[in-house]
């Protein structure tokens, strides 16, 4: 996913960028950075590896160096930014969240104007470097802001940092979030607004679907109206937000809560003890536990926040290494218990696999898996989420080619969304079985959308269900 952090004040920021961005980490594992620009020394960035090391470890040493009144930085599980960018716009570093889908023919436009794009180990282009060269195209930053977003095929939030303030736009459809808090003499935007919270700042709004602000130390001020015709990204609240997330107005915590309660109505088992899966499963499960009034346990936890997620290692079996070893049992919390596990999703399914086989082997009577989420479909368009994933990984798609065998196509697939069809409960079958569960039992797509008590159609459900 990756996340991003900026910060106008009118003393230096560093302290609050620093921290701003680290609030961030939980968004990503692989590349951080941050660029600061200071009257004096001018701008200054440092991007640094962070798989083998958290962000404060690697910053810390910035902290103390870098100075500044303005600054971004950002979290990022792909591209190395901030970038730094010398144009006829004049000197400015930019920070990008989303994913660019036709990518390969915005490049081949570009080159043909004699530019030229460095490539990333494996061919790629670096996605923030495409936006740079994209609103290079205009004679300034808000009409070459609203170009990028009008020709990207997929997402692009961003932050550009100049020498006169921050610009801060927001994705076209509101896929990602931006929000903005103040306090004396400094403002921020930020991808979650908790980050700021712990620094002395105020909630002021989040930015609109489309909406293009400049941040100063003063505030914030539009430059280019917003809409609220938004598809804003649902699994935010099942997945990637922080149980301290606020998404529109929707607390990631009680969101939850009211999903595992949804889930909870519908089932019909009487296990034991009801355990989540750290970290996302944990607010889900409490939320079943206090609407079924079945005991919630903590039969295993995790070693470290820190751990990498199982959906990101781009090796099988790293993967596999780390759905094993990851969460730790408590084996007399375990042994001859019926439990019930709820987790945010089933991806591949090998972390829920590995799991339910060690649950078992320390003495579990039964394990029913209960995901927070409706079974996956389609690979996310829209944010680099799955990048790493084909949609042939996900485990409904292999289970649908098995069943069909050579009918397996695109229009087939659909016929296994409907969760009260014959199909679908014959791939839950399959999946179960294969995951070696005692019982299995999705959410709802349309308790999950309830759950939100948001307006059903601002809400990005294409993985789910393939609806753009």
């Amino acid at each position: 996913m990756g996340g991003f952090f900026g910060v106008a004040s009118n003393e230096d920021c560093v302290f609050d960028l620093f921290f701003g961005v680290d609030y961030h980490s939980h968004l990503g594992t692989r590349r951080a950075g941050l660029a600061v620009y200071d009257e004096e020394d001018g701008f200054e960035k440092a991007i640094h590896n962070i798989e083998n090391s958290p962000f404060r470890t690697k910053f810390t040493k910035e902290s103390t160096s870098m100075h500044g009144c303005m600054g971004i930085g950002c979290i990022s599980d792909f591209e190395a930014q901030p970038i730094l960018v010398r144009s006829h716009h004049g000197t400015y570093a930019i920070v990008t969240v989303g994913k660019i889908n036709n990518n390969e023919e915005i490049v081949e436009k570009i080159v043909k104007d004699k530019a030229h794009f460095f490539e990333m180990q494996g061919g790629g282009i670096n996605q923030t470097e495409l936006v740079a060269a994209i609103i290079n195209q205009k004679d300034n930053f808000i009409d070459g802001i609203k170009h990028a977003q009008n020709i990207i095929d997929g997402s692009i939030s961003m932050l550009i940092l100049t020498k006169k303030g921050i610009y801060a736009a927001r994705d076209k459809r509101g896929r990602t979030p931006i929000s903005v808090g103040q306090k004396e003499g400094s403002c921020c935007a930020s991808f979650e607004s908790f980050a700021y919270l712990n620094l002395g700042y105020s909630p002021v709004r989040e930015l609109k679907a489309g909406e293009i602000c400049v941040v100063t130390s003063d505030g914030i001020k539009t430059l280019v109206d917003g809409t609220d015709d938004m598809k804003i990204c649902t699994f935010l609240w099942v997945y990637y937000g922080y149980p301290s997330s606020m998404y529109e107005g929707l607390s990631v915590e009680r969101m939850r809560y009211r999903c595992g309660q949804a889930i909870a109505r519908r089932d019909n088992v009487k296990p034991d003890v009801v355990a989540g899966v750290p970290d996302s499963g944990v607010a889900h499960a409490i939320g079943y536990a206090n609407e079924s009034g079945i005991a919630y346990s903590r039969p295993f936890v995790k070693y470290t926040t820190n751990w990498p997620r199982p959906v990101k290692p781009p090796h099988q079996d790293k993967r596999n290494l780390i759905a094993k070893m990851k969460l730790l049992p408590i084996k007399n919390l375990i042994e001859g218990k019926s439990l019930l596990m709820i987790d945010d999703s089933i991806v591949r399914g090998t972390q829920l696999r590995e799991t339910t086989e060690y649950l078992f082997a320390s003495g579990a009577t039964q394990v029913h898996i209960r995901p927070a989420c409706p079974p996956l479909f389609y690979g996310c368009k829209y944010l680099n989420f799955s990048r790493s994933t084909s949609e042939m990984e996900l485990i409904t798609r292999r289970v649908i080619q098995k069943l069909e065998g050579d009918a397996y196509d695109e229009e087939t697939v659909k016929e296994y969304i409907d969760p009260d069809g014959e199909k679908y409960a014959a791939m839950n079958e399959e999946i179960r079985k294969e995951l070696k569960f005692t019982t299995l039992r999705y959410q709802r797509l349309d308790d999950m959308l309830a759950a939100t008590h948001l307006d059903p159609d601002k809400l990005c459900t294409y993985c789910w269900d393939g609806r753009e």
